[in-house]
């Protein structure tokens, strides 16, 4: 059994001086990754690998989710990712439970493309910033992830995990 943690960066700033792939979370941004990352340790989904874009959003989305550190591959090649790219970065995945962090509108499609059945959730198909879905699979080997096998397991936004009380 594998387990994918399939994570948007959380809000970034657009006001921020300079090019895209350096852009930086906003205030709402740094409010919401420790509360996905408090979500992930209720839910008992703690990565053991993660796969992370190299832009400073995504990067400072995983480290401000507070989760115990863990080996971590930053790929230029997550960064704006297609959804098969995002498929073939993970099927390079040595741990169970691997979070992947990336970008919009690729994580979204990538989402909608693994699961055999989407949540019932109205934001997953536009999956805003910092949602996160947990995705099994019932296979031994990332290599053997196909689209359309995977299972969800749970999805949420930070909105939701905020007004709902949930540890954070």
């Amino acid at each position: 059994m594998k387990q994918l943690i399939l994570m948007r960066h959380a809000k970034s700033d657009w006001s921020a001086q300079g090019d895209d792939h350096s852009r930086p979370l906003n205030a709402r941004g740094v409010q919401s990754a420790p509360v996905m990352g408090g979500w992930l340790v209720a839910q008992e989904w703690v990565p053991d690998e993660v796969l992370c874009s190299t832009a400073t959003r995504t990067r400072q989305t995983h480290d401000l989710l507070g989760l115990p550190e863990c080996p971590t591959r930053f790929e230029r090649s997550l960064y704006l990712a297609e959804a098969e790219d995002i498929l073939s970065v993970l099927q390079t995945a040595l741990a169970d439970t691997v979070l992947l962090l990336g970008h919009n509108f690729g994580i979204a499609d990538c989402a909608q493309q693994l699961l055999s059945s989407p949540p019932d959730h109205p934001r997953f198909a536009d999956y805003p910033t910092c949602a996160t879905t947990l995705i099994r699979f019932d296979v031994t080997d990332w290599a053997d992830v196909r689209m359309g096998m995977g299972q969800c397991a749970g999805f949420a936004i930070p909105r939701e995990v905020m007004d709902s009380g949930m540890p954070s």
